[in-house]
């Protein structure tokens, strides 16, 4: 099983950083407080913007002791180490349920590859820390270390707040079970040990940010609702088509590989959970935390960003291994063929894989040229990065001059420009703004900016992508006037291009104290 764990390890660094824009603002918090200037986005500004606190102290101490700010770098290392862990740990759970190792590695070898693990990873989130918390306190519950339980549970809300949902699971069961044994004094049936760990380890960050922030639950949650428009039904049908092709078959099969694995893929779950349910109950939190996952997201339904599809999987790709096992034994029982379990187990296991598989590539057309995951897109990222070396290169940006974006990461981190945020995940008050006027949307989209928020707040630049302001912004005359393009990076995505304006008094201003320095310098 130590060969899953460095499966995983190689192919979770293999790729290099291809970060996500979302990374880049936690990382911009970890470079803010290594430099002094506090738990902030903007310097002075105290609005808790990032959803992983503890991931972001744990990159700013990386970044602290090394004295570098290879903050993607450093996020890939401790992705792939956590992936390595969390593969191994799966493998070690199936093992332990069934005596076997062969679904043990399939399920491991199956997270160690999976393009949901490995994107995540490399785009520099903290998924891969948060799915570590969860199977590491899985696997000490099902051994009866409940008191790790509660500290792992602890670090997972701290790295993800939606990680609430597994540990009420793990704690609603903890309770049940010990309540039920009658012969034990009442105040021993109540797990009071854990729970005073988990609250001792959540209290100093939560009692910090109530005194720091004036909040203990992230901005952003409350932004993302607001700004983005979404159908009633767009969570559940995205999640149904995810749980559909959980290796990837859409990529391979088309609109059929769907058709089968929205019948298919349930029914191993359900076979591999009722298998574990009769030989490990304290599993059961576990294997059922994908179904109540799809649950609590399509009813509060929020916009699915991709790095949500990925904590069910572990769970789910358990369910599914031990549904094949269970289902292979019970057939091999039928027709008395003793080896049934492990051909099929590790046929299923090979056709996984190689689904799994087909969704990398070996040249990725942007980035660095080694072999990644398809999903792992971050083209926008990479010209975001390009807008912000210019308005620090060509526009002498400094950190006082306010740079207006809807995607805010990367062009905050390279530009090091104060930043007005129009989702509003570090800038709270432009949620004043929404919800949002729904003919500002081109076709198929979630988001534009409200045009009044320029208007109001007149930063010195915008960066955009183009169908963001095209039925906005773009068609709006006094913007024309106090705005001009000055760059333009031509894409097949978000609309035409993305777009760096100039507020045209600044550009006035700049041209005037550049003809002044010519001037100087002919006369001299």
């Amino acid at each position: 099983m130590a060969g899953v764990g460095v499966l995983a390890l190689l192919a979770h660094l293999l790729p290099g950083p291809r970060t996500i824009d979302d990374a880049f603002i936690t990382f911009r918090y970890s470079r803010n407080l290594v430099e002094g200037h506090g738990f902030v986005y903007n310097p002075g500004v105290r609005t808790l913007g990032t959803t992983t606190p503890l991931y972001t102290l744990l990159m700013a101490a990386l970044g602290w002791i090394t004295g570098s700010e290879a903050y993607p770098w450093f996020a890939v290392v401790v992705n792939a180490l956590a992936a390595a862990l969390t593969a191994w740990l799966l493998a070690r759970l199936v093992h332990r349920l069934t005596g076997h190792l062969l679904p043990a590695a399939v399920v491991g070898v199956l997270w160690a590859i999976s393009p949901m693990s490995v994107t995540f990873a490399v785009g520099g989130m903290e998924t891969s820390v948060a799915i570590l918390w969860l199977v590491a306190a899985t696997c000490a519950y099902v051994v009866g270390r409940e008191r790790w339980m509660a500290f792992f549970a602890a670090l997972g809300v701290l790295t993800r707040i939606d990680s609430l949902i597994w540990v009420g699971l793990l704690f609603a069961q903890q309770l049940w079970l010990t309540w039920r044994q009658r012969e034990r004094p009442a105040r021993d049936r109540w797990p009071w040990r854990g729970w005073l760990i988990f609250g001792a380890v959540l209290a100093p960050w939560f009692l910090f940010s109530l005194a720091y922030f004036g909040a203990v639950l992230p901005r952003s949650l409350d932004a993302k609702r607001l700004a983005y428009v979404v159908d009633d039904t767009q969570a559940i049908v995205r999640l149904l088509q995810h749980y559909a092709t959980p290796f990837f078959e859409y990529d391979a099969l088309g609109v059929p590989g769907i058709v089968i694995g929205i019948v298919l893929y349930p029914m191993l779950a359900a076979a591999g959970t009722l298998y574990a349910g009769r030989r490990c109950p304290r599993l059961l939190p576990f294997l059922l935390f994908p179904w109540v996952y799809l649950a609590v997201f399509s009813l509060s339904n929020p916009l699915i960003f991709r790095w949500y599809l990925a904590p069910p999987l572990p769970a789910y790709f358990s369910a599914i291994g031990l549904g094949v096992w269970a289902l292979a034994q019970a057939l091999a029982d039928a027709v008395h063929r003793p080896r049934l379990p492990v051909i099929s187990t590790a046929t299923a296991g090979v056709i996984f894989a190689l689904l799994s598989l087909n969704a990398w590539v070996l040249h990725p057309d942007h980035g660095p040229n080694r072999p990644a995951p398809a999903m792992a897109w971050h083209e926008i990222e990479l010209n975001y990065r390009r807008m912000a070396e210019t308005l620090q290169d060509e526009f002498g940006v400094t950190e006082q001059s306010l740079v207006a974006a809807g995607d805010i990461g990367a062009v905050g981190y390279y530009s090091r420009a104060r930043i007005l945020d129009t989702v509003g995940l570090i800038t709270p008050e432009v949620s004043a703004y929404y919800p949002l006027d729904r003919s500002l949307l081109i076709e198929d989209a979630n988001y534009a900016i409200p045009p009044a928020i320029i208007m109001d707040y007149r930063p010195d630049y915008l960066v955009v992508m183009e169908s963001f302001v095209r039925n906005g912004l773009a068609r709006d005359p006094a913007f024309a006037d106090l705005y001009q393009q000055v760059r333009f990076i031509p894409t097949d995505f978000y609309g035409t291009g993305m777009i760096l304006y100039q507020r045209r008094d600044l550009a006035r201003a700049n041209l005037t104290e550049q003809t002044a320095n010519q001037a100087a310098g002919t006369v001299n």
